[in-house]
Order: structure tokens, then C-alpha cells, then sequence
């Protein structure tokens, strides 16, 4: 008798469990990867020493800082992205200002590119990655692993400014759409938007050379196809700002950034009008490394303080509008992936390596699938 009153009551209680657990409203993701945006320039705008330090611009120093200077930090921070402090500030999640304690790291020892995009799509810090040459990425991603679900098979793209993301996503292995410099997206039925996109890449500098492109095309391939394919999950991997910063170019590396905060925007604008992505979309951004200090905010790597130091910032349905996280916190970049399957109700596991656990807040919960 016992038993049988038991299970009626052990079924009730899960129910009740279930039902605790908070609907998810995410059904994409938009993960933005900045390459080498330190977050001084985030959380504080543009350092004045270095603005002003006529060795490392070619823009007239009077230009630049009614551009990009002002006394106050907020003022200053929201001259050089604008959305950012005007919107996602009051709508979204923003971590990793160390001024209030909030620390982002790469858990990584090489801290530099390729360890760090790996990072943060696989959810592990491979201690065999320590090198940009490093062939096809043998440890299983986040991407590749929704790919694998039948509700987004087709729908996991990834658009790049730099080609060995090719490798570090292993297209070579999963066959998922990765545009890499100077892919053209394929088809016949190619809208005119899309054509253009493809056409205009080949019309740009190559700055640095075939295996990179400016940002700006890289955005309108991924924006035009995002329009016309309507993906699930987009990872958007923008460089201008490492390799402008590598030239010791910090004029071209604050409108490297301006512009990337302006293309976030356009995007996430555009896309709220767009009923398969209104309110159904949680934008991440990061960057994979940081920079070092003073003259050397042109290099990272394992010999340079500080280029271990990045930041997250996440807006969407089912984050909290916390703005500027103030408390005391660590949060590591093998956390993203987990914690990006997480927002889409999905537990992402790898059997071949470890995977960083969800962080705290930014789903909206700690547990691991709904």
C-alpha cells in the first residue's frame, strides 16, 4: 500500500521539478569571436598614452581624440561602441571588467589565436594546441556536435576573416559551411544580395595577404546568407583587430572596433525584424585572447602579462539584462561552448575530452537541458 501510494506522489514531484525549470526562448545563437580585443579598450575606451603616441597612429592626434577621448570613462567607452554601452549594456550581460573584480580568462597556456577559438568551441584547453599552424582540429566542437542533432542538421554555419579557422573547425571532418577568405557561397538560386557579397570580397585589398579578408566582407557574406538561409546557429569569427594591432596601428585597430560594434548592431537590428529570429536569439560575443600592456598592447602570447585577460558579453531572451556584472567572479573560455548548447536546450558532452561547465547566469540556470 505504501508503494502504491509512493509512486503517485514521486511523479508528482517531478513533475513539479520539471515545470520549475525556465523555458527557453532561445532558439539561435549568434556567437561573435573579436580576435585580440583587449579588454581595456572594452570597459575603458581608448587609453589616452597610446592615442596620442604619434608612433602608433597615422591619423592627426587632434582628430583622433575628438573621435574617440573624453575625460569620463563611460563617455569614452560609449564613443568607441556605441551599441554596445547604449544597448547591449541595457539589455544584455557584459563580464570581464577587471577594475571591478569580474575576471574572463583563456585557460590555455599559449594565448594566442588558434588555442583560443579552440578553446572556446570545444569547451577544452588541449595542452597538445600551442601553435597557429596546428593542423585540423582533432577534438570534437560544439558546433559540429548540434550539427549532429536532427533539429539543427544544415543549420550550423560558420563565416571567417581568417582561413585557418577552416582547421580549427575541421570542416574537413564534419562537411558543416565554414567561409573562409575568399570562399564564395554556392547554389543557383544565390540571392542578389548574396552575389554581391561574393563579389565585392575579390574587389578588396588583400591587406594581408590570401589567407585573410577584411572584416567588412566577412560580415556581409555571413549577413546576406543569414537573411536568406535563416541558420540556427552562426559563428561569426572577425579579425581586423589583431592584425592591425600586430602593426602597432591603434587608430586602425579603435575604427577596426567601432566598426564591429556598429556591424553587431545592424545585425541584431535587422534580425529583430525578422520573425524566425525575433526574440528567439541570444547573441555571444568574445574575443579569443587578449594583449598585452603599454608598448606591448601589440603582442600576446605566453611571454606577454595579460594576454590570458578577456571578456563575454550575451544578450537575449534568456539572459538577464544584468548589464556590467560587478561582483567577483572567474569565468574560463572552455565555459562558452557548454553554456552555449545550455541557452538552446541542449547538453553538449564530448566523449573524446572534458568540456567546461555552463557558467552561472547566463542561461538563466545551472542545469543542463530542459
Amino acid at each position: 500500500m505504501k508503494t502504491k501510494l509512493l509512486l503517485p506522489l514521486l511523479f508528482l514531484l517531478a513533475g513539479i521539478a520539471v515545470n520549475a525549470q525556465p523555458k527557453r526562448s532561445t532558439r539561435n545563437i549568434i556567437y561573435i569571436s573579436i580576435d585580440g580585443y583587449r579588454w581595456k579598450e572594452l570597459f575603458r575606451g581608448a587609453e589616452h598614452a597610446l592615442l596620442v603616441n604619434k608612433k602608433y597612429n597615422s591619423t592627426d592626434t587632434a582628430d583622433l581624440l575628438k573621435k574617440y577621448w573624453a575625460e569620463d570613462i563611460k563617455e569614452r567607452r560609449k564613443l568607441l561602441m556605441p551599441f554596445t554601452w547604449d544597448f547591449i549594456q541595457k539589455n544584455g550581460q557584459l563580464y570581464g571588467n577587471r577594475d571591478l573584480g569580474n575576471l574572463v580568462n583563456v585557460r590555455n597556456k599559449a594565448w594566442i589565436s588558434y588555442p583560443g577559438r579552440s578553446e572556446s568551441i570545444t569547451g577544452y584547453a588541449d595542452p597538445a594546441i600551442i601553435s597557429n599552424g596546428h593542423p585540423d582540429n582533432p577534438n570534437e566542437n560544439v558546433l559540429e556536435f548540434l550539427n549532429n542533432q536532427p533539429s539543427f542538421k544544415g543549420k550550423v554555419v560558420t563565416f571567417a576573416s581568417w582561413d585557418a579557422v577552416g582547421r580549427i573547425v575541421n570542416r574537413n571532418r564534419n562537411g558543416m559551411l565554414v567561409n573562409i577568405p575568399f570562399d564564395n557561397l554556392q547554389g543557383n538560386n544565390l540571392t542578389e544580395a548574396e552575389q554581391l557579397a561574393n563579389e565585392t570580397q575579390h574587389y578588396a585589398p588583400k591587406i594581408w595577404g590570401n589567407g585573410e579578408r577584411l572584416d567588412a566582407n566577412t560580415y556581409a557574406i555571413a549577413k546576406s546568407y543569414i537573411v536568406a538561409r535563416h541558420p540556427r546557429v552562426v559563428y561569426l569569427d572577425l579579425a581586423d583587430t589583431d592584425e592591425y594591432a600586430h602593426e602597432g596601428k591603434y587608430d586602425a585597430y579603435l575604427d577596426a572596433i567601432h566598426g564591429i560594434d556598429a556591424m553587431i548592431g545592424s545585425l541584431w537590428q535587422t534580425l529583430q525584424q525578422d520573425d524566425f529570429y525575433k526574440n528567439k536569439t541570444t547573441f555571444i560575443i568574445a574575443p579569443d585572447h587578449g594583449r598585452g600592456d603599454d608598448h606591448q598592447w601589440t603582442s600576446h602570447g605566453a611571454s606577454i602579462a595579460h594576454a590570458n585577460d578577456t571578456w563575454l558579453l550575451v544578450m537575449g531572451p534568456d539572459s538577464a539584462p544584468l548589464g556590467e556584472v560587478k561582483n567577483t567572479q572567474q569565468i574560463y573560455q572552455d565555459q562558452f561552448a557548454k553554456t552555449l548548447a545550455c541557452l538552446l536546450g541542449v547538453d553538449y558532452t564530448s566523449k573524446q575530452h572534458p568540456v567546461g561547465e555552463v557558467i552561472p547566469g547566463v542561461a538563466g540556470t545551472t542545469n543542463k537541458s530542459r
